[in-house]
């Protein structure tokens, strides 16, 4: 069983939240309500590149992240070419990997033209609109055995994502997007964020 388990700070969380920079996000990121179609457009991003690998690797790259994809701004990210695929591949300091890069730009289009389509904040109110009828009345779960890594909500809105154009956004995928922008409070029993929502 993975319950809320005690740092050395005499704080009790999720028992994945070891470690500094795993402890920091935890406390301040994840499960806490993230709106805005860059700050969801980098949330998107980030989980993408994060297939296959670990979530640390992802944090300590992220501040490389945000240089390279200059601050998620998805119009600007939608204006790379083939020379900035070129560069980004050629950066130590984020994951490089073509498939996830050219997916990156292409996610950012068409994050674009969703914009452009239905206003700003369309990314924003689409994932949102995803989030379970039932989190008013949210019991935090017992353990981790009790979080699925993918739910029907989640397959819904992977299907939505992908019709909008956008790649790397499978279930899974899109359910630790769900988890980390707080679509759902996965923050197990014990923990001091499932005590204070």
């Amino acid at each position: 069983m993975m319950n809320a388990v005690t740092g050395p700070d005499g704080r009790a969380r999720c028992a994945w939240a070891t470690g500094d920079l795993y402890s920091a996000y935890h406390d301040d990121e994840w499960g806490v309500p993230l709106h805005g179609d860059r700050a969801l457009y980098e949330k998107l991003t980030l989980e993408g590149f994060q297939s296959g690998l670990s979530w640390i690797v992802i944090l300590r790259k992220r501040p490389a992240f945000r240089e390279a994809f200059v601050g998620f701004d998805p119009a600007a990210v939608a204006a790379f070419g083939e020379d900035d695929v070129e560069r980004l591949l050629q950066d130590a300091g984020i994951v490089r990997n073509r498939k996830k890069i050219e997916a990156a730009i292409d996610n950012a289009r068409a994050v674009s033209a969703l914009a452009d389509r239905d206003g700003e904040g369309a990314l924003d109110r689409l994932i949102w609109s995803f989030q379970p009828a039932a989190a008013a009345e949210h019991v935090p779960p017992a353990d981790y055995t009790d979080i699925p890594a993918a739910t029907s909500a989640s397959k819904a809105l992977a299907k939505a994502l992908k019709r909008e154009g956008l790649r790397f956004v499978g279930p899974t995928t899109i359910y630790a997007l769900m988890q980390s922008a707080g679509v759902v409070d996965d923050h197990v029993a014990g923990c001091w964020r499932a005590e204070h929502r």
